[in-house]
């Protein structure tokens, strides 16, 4: 058995029909990291992470740099020159995705943060690499300077017109979920319109065939709480949500139903500027 998968991951691979495949891929995951991805690593200027809160919300949150700012430091560990998301214990578990927009290419990298003089370090329990399906293609334009406001967070507990527009509007989000062994931070993609807002604090999406490993949904199917993270690439406000999620099997297909607990809309948290989409092939 391979124990990169825990009892989740593993029942919805048998669910679905895919133990095999999702056993051959699940070999690509390791605790080292390469050199290939350390390069990869240090030419990113935005990294997502998940992690949970004192209280126990999950959250998906954005950290941005010139590129460097996260490096290797050893093959079992990185260094960012960032601190943890706002309420992030020292010690706890995160999940992370480096993603670059301009190549479609991914990499996932989960274990545990610790605070440093950087900003903080993770022990690399799981490092690999995901496919380009679903990646819309950006280029970068630059970062600017910090505007007025930047940072100045607007809180609540359902989605307000705005928010709901910006949603329909999206064609990417990403997701943290946890479970016993830990959190991961993923992707989703597709045209616009592929995220269904239900109710100010109801959301649904269809999930697209992807790798086999079935990591996020094994991790609803045994700890339902997830974080959202919604991104405006061309101002760089951001829109994190944290709730309660899960997936409904049907013969037509699986759609993942997500419940609002909290909101949280941060104009200008990203200095990037990114170009608009040039859409997957992969999109449906």
């Amino acid at each position: 058995m391979n124990t990169a998968y825990h009892p989740g991951s593993l029942a919805v691979q048998e669910r679905e029909g895919v133990r095999q495949l999702a056993e051959h891929v699940g070999r690509s995951i390791t605790d080292g990291i390469r050199p290939v991805a350390a390069a990869f690593l240090e030419a990113q200027p935005m990294l997502m992470i998940g992690a949970a809160d004192t209280g126990g919300r999950v959250w998906a949150e954005l950290l941005t740099g010139a590129p460097g700012f996260v490096r290797a430091t050893g093959p079992h560990t990185i260094s960012v020159a960032a601190a943890l998301p706002e309420g992030t214990p020292d010690g706890a578990p995160v999940g992370t995705l480096a993603l670059d927009p301009r190549t479609r290419r991914r990499m996932r990298l989960n274990g545990t943060a610790r605070t440093s003089r950087r900003g903080f370090t993770i022990e690399a329990e799981q490092v690999f690499s995901n496919c380009p399906k679903y990646l819309q293609r950006r280029d970068w334009y630059g970062s600017e300077p910090a505007r007025p406001g930047a940072g100045a967070a607007r809180h609540g507990e359902a989605l307000t017109p705005d928010q709901v527009r910006r949603i329909r509007a999206a064609d990417t989000f990403f997701i943290a979920t946890s479970a016993p062994d830990g959190v991961d931070t993923s992707h989703r993609g597709g045209n616009p319109g592929f995220v269904r807002v239900d109710s100010p604090r109801e959301l649904s999406w269809r999930d697209y065939p992807g790798n086999a490993m079935f990591l996020t949904l094994g991790n609803l199917e045994s700890d339902g709480r997830a974080g959202l993270l919604f991104l405006d690439w061309e101002t760089g406000l951001t829109l994190r949500l944290s709730g309660l999620a899960h997936t409904e099997y049907a013969p037509e297909g699986r759609v993942t139903r997500f419940h609002v607990e909290r909101t949280v809309e941060t104009p200008y948290a990203s200095p990037l500027r990114w170009s608009p989409p040039e859409y997957s092939p992969s999109n449906p």
